[in-house]
C-alpha cells in the first residue's frame, strides 16, 4: 500500500487539534486533563505577562488561572516536575516510563563539566541528610556561594547538588512558593506502588505516547517529543511497532515522509474547521516549540530572541505569535505590570499588509483583554511606537 498522503490543510488541522488549539478555549476546565493531553507543559521562570506554563494551559481553556496548577503538585500529587527537552510538568501517570530518564539525566549531568566540578560527595550527603531530617527545602535554606565571578548561568554549589539530585530522581519537587522550588525525597513525593517497567517497555511507551500526542511526525520529532530516548532506540521502536507511514504536505507544497498514530484516518474523518478566534500563544507553547516543523507546516518563521543582543533582534525580547484559524497571522510584543495593573502592547506586526483589518484589530483587542485577566491585570494599553 502506498503511504497515506496528508495535504497541508489537513495536516494543520490535525496538528492544531492534537495540541488543543483547534477549538475555542472555553467550556468546563480540567487542568490535569489538559496536561495529560499535551503530555507535558514547559516551565519557565520568565514572567512578561504570565509564566509559560500558565499561559500554555490558559491557551487551551481560558477559565484557567495561575493558582490552579500548584494544588495538582502540592496536594493531589497528580503531576510531577522533571526534564523533557526542558524543565516541565508531567502527569504522575507517566512516572513508570520516566525511570530511565532519571538515570539518563543523572549520567548526563554527572559527567558534564558544568555540574561535575561542583558535585562534592560530602555536600551531596549533607544535602540529603538535611532534606531527610528537615523535610522539603528550597535553595534558600543553604548558604554555599559561587566562588568565581558570577554569571547568569552559574549557581552556588548547593544549588548544583540539589539540581543533580533532582535530575537523578533522588529528590523531587514537593511544591512551589511563588516560583521557588522546594525539594523533598522522591520517595515522599512519588507513589511507591507504581508499575515497574523494563527499559524496553519504557522506550515503547515513550514513543507510543509521543506519536499519539503528535498525531504524525518524523522519527526525529517522535524522539525529541520527550527527549528521553536516543536515535537508535527510536529506530528500533519503529521497526518493531511499524507505525503507519504517511507523507505530509508542507506549506510550500513539498512532501515529507513521516509516521502517524494508529487512528490517523479516524482523526482525519473527525476533523472540524478550527475556530476563527485569534489566539495569543506563548513562545514556549508545545505546538510551536519545534521552529523547523512550525515553518514547514505553517510557513511561519519564528525565533525566540531573549538571548539575542537587543541591537541584533529582528522583533523583540519576548514576542508572542498570533494564531487565527489554521494560520499564524502575526506577532506582538506586550508586557504586564502587576504593580500598576496594566498590560501594555508595545509592538504589533502582521505577516502581510492585507491582514490589517478592523475585524482583526478588534479580535486582538478582545484577546488582550482576556489575557490580562489571566495575569490579574485590569487595563490594556496600546502603547505602540
Amino acid at each position: 500500500m502506498p503511504p497515506l498522503k496528508i495535504d497541508n490543510r489537513t495536516a494543520r488541522g490535525l496538528w492544531l487539534t492534537s495540541h488543543g488549539l483547534a477549538q475555542a478555549p472555553t467550556g468546563p476546565l480540567d487542568t490535569l486533563g489538559l496536561i495529560q493531553n499535551l503530555g507535558f507543559v514547559q516551565l519557565d521562570t520568565i514572567q512578561v505577562v504570565s509564566r509559560a506554563h500558565h499561559h500554555i494551559l490558559w491557551s487551551r481553556n481560558q477559565n484557567y488561572r495561575e493558582h490552579m496548577l500548584d494544588p495538582l503538585l502540592r496536594d493531589k500529587r497528580q503531576v510531577f516536575e522533571h526534564f523533557t527537552h526542558d524543565a516541565s510538568v508531567l502527569p504522575m501517570a507517566f512516572l513508570p516510563m520516566w525511570q530511565r530518564q532519571f538515570q539518563r539525566k543523572k549520567e548526563q549531568v554527572g559527567r558534564s563539566n558544568w555540574f561535575g566540578r561542583h558535585l562534592d560527595p560530602d555536600l551531596i550527603q549533607e544535602v540529603l541528610r538535611r532534606v531527610t531530617e528537615e523535610g522539603p527545602l528550597s535553595t534558600q535554606a543553604f548558604e554555599t556561594k559561587v566562588n568565581t565571578t558570577k554569571a547568569m548561568w552559574q549557581r552556588p554549589p548547593h544549588k548544583m547538588v540539589l539540581d543533580y539530585l533532582w535530575y537523578s530522581g533522588e529528590l523531587a519537587t514537593s511544591h512551589r512558593q511563588g516560583f521557588t522550588k522546594f525539594y523533598d525525597l522522591a520517595e515522599r513525593v512519588f507513589p511507591q506502588d507504581r508499575p515497574v517497567l523494563s527499559d524496553a517497555e519504557q522506550v515503547a511507551q515513550l514513543c507510543d505516547t509521543a506519536l499519539d500526542r503528535l498525531g504524525f511526525g518524523t522519527l526525529t520529532e517522535i524522539r525529541k517529543f520527550w527527549d528521553a530516548v536516543d536515535a537508535p532506540e527510536a529506530k528500533a521502536w519503529a521497526e518493531i511497532r511499524q507505525p503507519i507511514e504517511v507523507e505530509v504536505q508542507s506549506a510550500d507544497g513539498s512532501w515529507t515522509k513521516a509516521f502517524a498514530c494508529p487512528d490517523i484516518e479516524v482523526r482525519i474523518a473527525a476533523l472540524k474547521g478550527p475556530t476563527s478566534r485569534l489566539r495569543i500563544l506563548n513562545p514556549f507553547d508545545p505546538a510551536i516549540r519545534d521552529r523547523v516543523r512550525l515553518s514547514r507546516l505553517f510557513g511561519f518563521n519564528y525565533t525566540v530572541e531573549m538571548f539575542v543582543p537587543a541591537d541584533k533582534r529582528q522583533w523583540g525580547y519576548y514576542v508572542y505569535p498570533l494564531l487565527e484559524g489554521n494560520r499564524f497571522v502575526g506577532r506582538i510584543e506586550a508586557k504586564g505590570d502587576r504593580k500598576t495593573g496594566c498590560l501594555a502592547l508595545s509592538n504589533y506586526w502582521l505577516e502581510t499588509d492585507r491582514l490589517k483589518t478592523s475585524t482583526r484589530h478588534d479580535k486582538l483587542a478582545a484577546e488582550l483583554t482576556r489575557l490580562s485577566k489571566l495575569a490579574g491585570l485590569a487595563q490594556v494599553i496600546w502603547a505602540l511606537a
